[in-house]
């Protein structure tokens, strides 16, 4: 917001005090004071080097009470509350409106090359509300930072091998007689999903029997006792034979994982999500070993007396870590340095992110600090976006006993939850394209209150909540952009070309709205750099706020003067094209009308 009494404020301070720089930055006046913008000069007193905040303020308003654009300006302790000329305001906020959204883009000096990885699914069954905020916040993080002018890369990283996957592959040999997706009519990840459910199933039963039979196992846990199951032995001999390369084995993997991968395109088409390359971790999980070997030669590694490779941190709270076991296979750390150096090598960002759950935190801890310690430049610039978990109302999530909560079910349910409500504001006259406006809704809705908290936070995901259109939603803020096309619509048929007045925006609904736009680059830039969404999300429900609330005050069709109608369209249109391209940057579309 570049306004034009904090820049000269700014220019007075810094020669009175020999300053290189200094930012006055205004904020919007809190409501129960009198102004249109406050500076707050505990921020300034700062910059000035520790002078007295309260002597700071007295000085601002000394200079204020001569500047050419201020009506008013009083001291509030610390702060000074400013109230200046409409025509001022409006100038220096939305008078150009393209300036605005310009505005959002950075530097070119700043700009970067980012490489994002998410989603990252397993191919034993479908992806669920987990990775529907895993991809949620990926594909919106890449948006925002794409706005604010970075070239941001894509990737996703899928796991589709391991034990897991053959757990799926013993059912389906032992329960599935041969079907198909298109015999059950269920996509594919789903028909493997029952399989990875069927296996438990029968896993537990043995359990269970073995349990049973051998009352001197009863404390072992089920991870100790797996192989003592036959089921579970039968699993560990096709990842046996997998990784021998057994063609049985092998087509049936192929087979099964293609069943999945088309799944999940479904899933992802629904999202709107998209990479620029997905690597397979089969292609992927041999890789690193020759890196440990360079790093132990180089003594960034050590042998154990158990011959095990391991790294001693300097950092006590990392402590040391295996690299390879003493039989010389990876362990999860040796394959993602071996992806990183990859993903590196392929696309050379400036900078790689992972959005991976709160639970990998040491895990990525230990892997920058590994890759630091074998001394690649690029190892300081990695960044772990870790998230929260989602909760319904029921409870956490889990798979394994056939109770997960499904991205698919979950979409249907909010598409037929936003058609019920689209019916129910429509009355007696459905749209037409109910479809297409339920789709568009359900996704604004699900995406919206998955970013509209810091990704950090662990959140209840409340489905009849998030679909209403009053509230802190995503249909609330589509029905503002929506209320908006149709006034501008409207104005067009009305084909008035007066000139808006400025001058005549006097209303405090009308002003603050106006400096609401214009704290739109900011917030873009600061939703960007702090890589969270909730910044940008709740900045654009303040504006559909302010809207709402200049909207029922001041008519704008039926404004008294065409000048003053002018104004107040120009200033509407200007909300709209920000509401549309920040909805766009959480990658939300909108809608013309609701």
């Amino acid at each position: 917001m570049k306004l034009t009494f904090a820049n000269d404020l700014a220019h007075e301070l810094k020669a009175k005090y020999n300053l290189d720089d200094l930012t006055v930055t205004p904020e919007i006046c809190p409501p129960n004071f009198d102004g249109d913008l406050t500076v707050n000069c505990f921020v300034l007193a700062k910059q000035l080097k520790a002078r007295n905040p309260i002597a700071v303020a007295t000085e601002v308003k000394q200079f204020l009470d001569g500047h050419n654009d201020v009506v008013d300006a009083q001291v509030a302790k610390a702060f000074v509350n400013i109230t200046l000329k409409p025509e001022a305001l409006l100038r220096d906020t939305i008078q150009d409106e393209g300036q605005i959204l310009a505005e959002a883009i950075l530097p070119k000096q700043e700009q970067r090359h980012i490489l994002i990885e998410f989603s990252a699914p397993n191919t034993n069954k479908p992806q669920h509300l987990g990775h529907v905020r895993n991809n949620t916040i990926g594909m919106a993080t890449a948006s925002i930072l794409e706005s604010a002018g970075h070239r941001v890369t894509r990737i996703n990283l899928v796991n589709d091998r391991g034990i897991h996957i053959c757990k799926s592959m013993i059912a389906y040999q032992r329960f599935g007689n041969n079907t198909t997706p298109e015999r059950e009519g269920k996509k594919g990840d789903h028909l493997v999903g029952d399989f990875y459910v069927a296996y438990d199933k029968e896993y537990r039963k043995q359990l269970a029997e073995l349990r049973k039979n051998n009352p001197d196992l009863a404390d072992k846990s089920d991870d100790d006792l797996f192989l003592n199951t036959e089921i579970g032995r039968a699993a560990q001999d096709m990842l046996i034979a997998w990784e021998n390369n057994d063609e049985d084995v092998r087509n049936l993997w192929t087979k099964m994982n293609q069943w999945v991968f088309d799944g999940f395109a479904e899933t992802y088409r629904r999202m709107g999500v998209t990479f620029k390359h997905t690597y397979l971790e089969s292609e992927t999980y041999m890789l690193g070993k020759d890196i440990i070997q360079d790093g132990l030669e180089r003594g960034v590694f050590k042998k154990r007396e158990d011959g095990a490779t391991v790294i001693d941190f300097d950092d006590p709270s990392l402590g040391s870590k295996v690299v390879l076991r003493s039989d010389g296979t990876s362990v999860y750390v040796t394959q993602d340095i071996g992806t990183t150096l990859l993903k590196q090598k392929d696309y050379n960002p400036d900078q790689q992110i992972w959005v991976v759950g709160d639970e990998q935190i040491r895990h990525f801890k230990v892997l920058f600090a590994i890759l630091k310690a074998l001394g690649y430049e690029w190892a300081d610039n990695l960044t772990h976006m870790a998230y929260g978990m989602v909760n319904l109302p029921t409870g956490k999530m889990k798979s394994r006993e056939g109770t997960v909560v499904d991205a698919d079910d979950l979409i249907d349910e909010m598409e037929a939850l936003a058609k019920q409500a689209t019916l129910e504001k429509a009355g007696d006259t459905p749209p037409e394209n109910l479809d297409e406006r339920a789709q568009t809704i359900a996704m604004a809705a699900l995406k919206f209150m998955l970013l509209k908290v810091n990704p950090k936070t662990t959140i209840m995901f409340d489905p009849q909540a998030s679909i209403k259109f009053e509230g802190d939603t995503g249909p609330y803020v589509l029905y503002a952009y929506a209320r908006i096309a149709s006034m501008l619509r409207k104005a067009q048929d009305q084909e008035d070309e007066t000139s808006p007045d400025w001058s005549a925006l006097k209303d405090d609904a009308e002003k603050k709205l106006a400096i609401r736009c214009a704290l739109y680059p900011e917030m873009l830039q600061k939703s960007a750099r702090e890589l969270d969404s909730s910044t940008l999300a709740n900045y654009l429900l303040d504006l559909a706020k302010d809207f709402s609330t200049f909207y029922r005050i001041c008519p704008v069709l039926n404004a008294e003067e065409p000048a003053l109608k002018a104004a107040r369209l120009h200033l509407s249109k200007c909300v709209k094209d920000i509401l549309k391209h920040g909805l766009n940057a959480l990658t939300i579309n909108t809608l013309e009308s609701m």
